[in-house]
């Protein structure tokens, strides 16, 4: 489970392992203040670029809201386990319709058997690599909203037949591949629902489905899955966590729309997944200090990780 004690010593992964209710706060912080931007931007000067800008902003902060459930599912968001709790279910999974303890559960399963067969994230990877094609229609039906869709679909079946843990590779096995299962999927459409009227009250009637509604159904689901083909997509099947996973390096217009909060860290994540997220740039040098980055599956950018997964190919 912590495959980082191989290459790091306890003495190094503990400075790195320190959480801050601080961090925390401004991480969720930044990430709603983001979308309040977004909004603005289009509010003070509304034209079709600003729309978009707003939408695609939006999406790619509630991919944010994502990885920040992500860390509280690992208690990394906060030190104060009670914070990180509510933070992670209340402010971060419920708006986007996810639930934290539903998404642990599948998430912690991911990390465990991380590239084998009990893997619930394996039916990901095991489709890549992939034709240009078919990675070209997959984003078309993110962008559509037709993956939103179906994930929404999918829910909806997973609360009314409230089935049992295989969930997760069920869910894994469709297009809708971060279907979080919810037991309670009514809060967590009240949440997604409020800050949608929320958004319509501060503008305009329709603001609430552009601003809200439209993003999840289309840029979130495009960024998340570019964000799960860079992970795991056309790496090595093995229990060699160097190899199995892959970081992509992410410059700054990557980091604002595909890859916020040093999400594509992801081979250092997996190497201690109790590190915050903003540490994981720390743990990238302290593994190259080791002199491993030969061995360690790097990508230079998002173009070349999608390379990797087939896009460009025939």
């Amino acid at each position: 489970m912590t495959p980082g004690k191989s290459y790091l010593s306890s003495d190094e992964i503990r400075p790195l392992a320190k959480r801050s209710d601080a961090m925390g706060l401004w991480l969720v912080l930044h990430c709603w203040l983001v979308i309040a931007f977004a909004i603005a931007l289009f509010a003070v000067w509304p034209n079709p670029l600003t729309f978009v800008l707003a939408v695609v902003l939006i999406g790619s902060r509630q991919l944010g809201l994502a990885i920040l459930m992500h860390e509280a599912a690992h208690v990394a968001l906060f030190k104060t386990r009670a914070v990180n709790e509510f933070a992670g279910e209340w402010l971060c999974g419920r708006p986007i319709m996810a639930e934290l303890s539903a998404y642990r559960h599948y998430h912690l399963t991911h990390h465990r058997y991380t590239q084998t067969d009990k893997d619930p994230d394996l039916a990901l990877s095991a489709k890549f690599p992939a034709s240009h094609a078919s990675i070209r229609r997959k984003f078309l039906r993110d962008l559509t909203g037709q993956t939103g869709v179906k994930l929404l679909v999918l829910q909806v079946m997973t609360a009314i037949r409230l089935a049992g843990d295989d969930d997760a590779i069920d869910a894994a096995k469709t297009d809708a591949a971060q279907a979080f299962k919810s037991t309670d999927l009514f809060k967590s459409l009240a949440v997604f629902g409020t800050i949608g009227l929320a958004i319509s009250l501060i503008g305009d009637w329709w603001w609430g489905l552009a601003f809200w509604v439209l993003p999840y159904l289309t840029w979130f689901q495009f960024v998340l899955r570019v964000r799960n083909i860079a992970e795991h997509a056309a790496t090595e099947v093995s229990e060699n966590p160097l190899q199995n996973v892959r970081t992509t390096h992410a410059n700054w217009i990557a980091r604002a729309l595909v890859a916020p909060y040093w999400v594509n860290y992801h081979l250092e994540h997996h190497m201690v997944m109790h590190v915050p997220c903003w540490k994981l740039p720390a743990m990238h040098k302290a593994l190259l200090g080791k002199g491993l980055g030969a061995q360690m599956r790097i990508a230079k950018g998002y173009g070349p990780a999608m390379a990797e997964a087939g896009w460009g190919r025939l």
